[in-house]
């Protein structure tokens, strides 16, 4: 005997509230807040609206927050870092949300997605693929409960002596008011921001992408910046909701890590965070099977905590399975096509010296380089896919 379906309706912010307030044992991302719903919507982004899902006795057993994504050859509609889950979340629960999600947005009147993504903590059907990784799947959560002294000799030797060596070097942290956010992004910290990225091999949001995240969710953020001798060497933002802080954006120069800048600036966000009432900071994602570029900055988050959590992985909800296939059949094929081209050109070249530099021209001229994750922001980053971005 099969249970019964769940239902659904929206929420407004107000309701919201109450829900979570209701349930304070629950962590909420902030990606599922009605305040990350006016962020998306000022990006220029669609979203969908926060929707409670019941089962029959009228018990509320989770949220999701959806946002509709519209790109060439697909349409969908993805749930970022969610949904949140106030019921026991159990294999037979989950693949219960998975069919009335299904169902809701088979329905839909304004939306006609090619599949719904969203976290699945036990992979089955009606969930596959996905097409393309949606969110990390393992982070460090710093624990912030400890006095300061005890928090501080938590962390690795390494990181309290770089903490000491950046003090040593001169280095001052700051927090910068928040009336003047936006500039002091724009003009100091974004080109570090790219210098980043470059360094480290990802692909970074523009400028407005993030002084629109610091105007619109700025009851919720902190932007910290180490300096020396007046000139940013590093900065994070952090964002907080309902006690729980997460290390979400930060960027570095070279010359900070020679004066180990970044660890100085971790330690004074969790100081920050703790005495502002935070209980838990998360460090966002480290390596895992799925993301395996985020190794550079695993290093160093595990200087400062060895709570690692497991992230439920993110999957797609095909609501036209047989187009699905299809779809992602083509959009792999096409990821591969560049590797597949390389490696015949090696394997010619092995042969033939002369044609493998004709071959590897044709490669560069044809094939597009694929990054995995376009935002994660060193040695932080809320890694989000193509999809979400």
């Amino acid at each position: 005997m099969s249970a019964a379906p769940l239902t659904y309706t929206t929420v407004d912010p107000s309701g919201f509230e109450a829900l979570a307030a209701a349930h304070p044992e629950v962590v909420i991302p902030i990606e599922q807040t009605p305040a990350w719903v006016d962020f998306e919507r000022a990006l220029g982004r669609t979203p969908l609206g926060i929707w409670a899902y019941r089962d029959a006795g009228g018990s509320l057993v989770a949220t999701a927050s959806y946002v509709h994504v519209a790109r060439r050859s697909r349409e969908s509609v993805v749930v970022v870092n969610g949904p949140v889950w106030f019921a026991e979340r159990t294999p037979a629960a989950e693949r219960l949300l998975m069919e009335t999600v299904r169902r809701q947005f088979r329905d839909h009147p304004s939306v006609d997605p090619l599949y719904v993504r969203m976290q699945v903590a036990t992979p089955q059907p009606p969930a596959t693929g996905p097409i393309e990784h949606g969110w990390y799947e393992r982070e460090i959560v710093v624990d912030l409960t400890p006095s300061e002294a005890d928090l501080l000799k938590s962390f690795r030797p390494n990181a309290r002596n770089s903490i000491r060596r950046a003090q040593r070097n001169g280095v001052e942290v700051r927090h910068i008011p928040r009336e003047e956010w936006r500039i002091v992004f724009a003009e100091q910290l974004f080109p570090i921001m790219q210098e980043t990225a470059e360094r480290d091999g990802f692909r970074s949001f523009d400028s407005a992408y993030y002084e629109t995240l610091l105007t619109v969710l700025g009851d919720h953020l902190r932007l910290l910046v180490a300096y020396r001798d007046g000139v940013a060497l590093s900065w994070l933002m952090t964002t907080e909701y309902r006690g729980y802080s997460v290390y979400y954006f930060a960027g570095s120069t070279h010359e900070a890590r020679s004066t180990f800048a970044p660890y100085l600036l971790l330690w004074e966000a969790f100081r920050v965070l703790k005495a502002a009432g935070n209980t838990a900071c998360g460090l966002t994602g480290i390596v895992s099977e799925n993301y395996p570029g985020l190794a550079n900055v695993t290093t160093f988050k595990r200087n400062f905590s060895k709570n690692v959590v497991v992230v439920p992985t993110t999957y797609d909800i095909p609501l036209n399975p047989a187009r699905y296939a299809v779809v992602a059949a083509l959009l792999a094929a096409r990821r591969t096509a560049p590797a597949t081209a390389r490696a015949t050109a090696q394997a010619v070249g092995r042969r033939a010296p002369g044609l493998v530099r004709h071959a590897a021209g044709v490669v560069r001229r044809s094939g597009r380089r694929v990054v995995g994750v376009t935002a994660p922001a060193a040695p932080a980053a809320a890694t989000a896919t193509t999809e979400q971005t």
